[in-house]
């Protein structure tokens, strides 16, 4: 269990609090590329736009999933408030839910459920972004300046892994840190209080 990673395992904590941060530094980042692709117009790339926002559903799917596990109070209330949106899909809505739930509220199976999906969930993103780096290399990525991409090209390695090392480097001293230092100061304190329905 996780009580037991983080209590018993050498640096168990550790790998926890890099775990939950990490998935926030990594919607800072996504939330950067798609700034980027409306700035540099790559939505009318059409076919990698659109695996690029499947992508998205699929990484919100999976963070929320994850979410869930901590099994707090937000944990618990964030489930119930988001499964219950199936209910407003006509004739079919209520049962969506109670299958979702694998009962008549959120509960153990639930959390089951959620588990599984968490740990399935990223191999159909590793998946997806494979199919979205293979249509970004047939269509070509946009540059800031309209240059055609086949004039005046430069070499990836040195300059542009150098510059990807640097960066990836930053980030990673960063969420260190922020692991390290202040584990808990991107979470919610209401999910520090078990799951309650009352």
């Amino acid at each position: 269990s996780v009580a037991h990673m983080c209590r018993n395992v050498q640096f168990g904590w550790l790998i926890r609090n890099l775990h939950a941060n990490g998935a926030s530094f990594f919607f800072i980042c996504i939330y950067f590329h798609i700034g980027r692709g409306f700035y540099y117009g790559s939505y009318l790339n059409k076919e990698t736009w659109n695996i690029g926002v499947v992508l998205l559903l699929a990484l919100m799917a999976t963070a929320f999933v994850g979410y869930v596990l901590p099994w707090g109070q937000m944990s618990f209330w964030g489930a119930t408030v988001i499964t219950n949106l199936f209910s407003a899909i006509p004739y079919i809505g209520q049962t969506l839910v109670e299958w979702a739930w694998g009962g008549f509220s959120v509960d153990n199976p639930t959390l089951t459920r959620f588990f599984a999906l968490h740990f399935l969930l990223p191999f159909v993103i590793a998946g997806l972004t494979l199919v979205h780096l293979t249509l970004l290399h047939e269509t070509g990525s946009n540059n800031p300046l309209g240059i055609p991409s086949d004039c005046d090209k430069i070499p990836f390695h040195p300059y542009y892994s150098t510059k990807d090392i640097l960066g990836f480097a930053f980030m990673l001293i960063l969420l260190a840190s922020l692991a390290l230092f202040s584990p808990n100061l991107l979470g919610d304190p209401e999910n520090f209080t078990p799951a309650n329905p009352l």
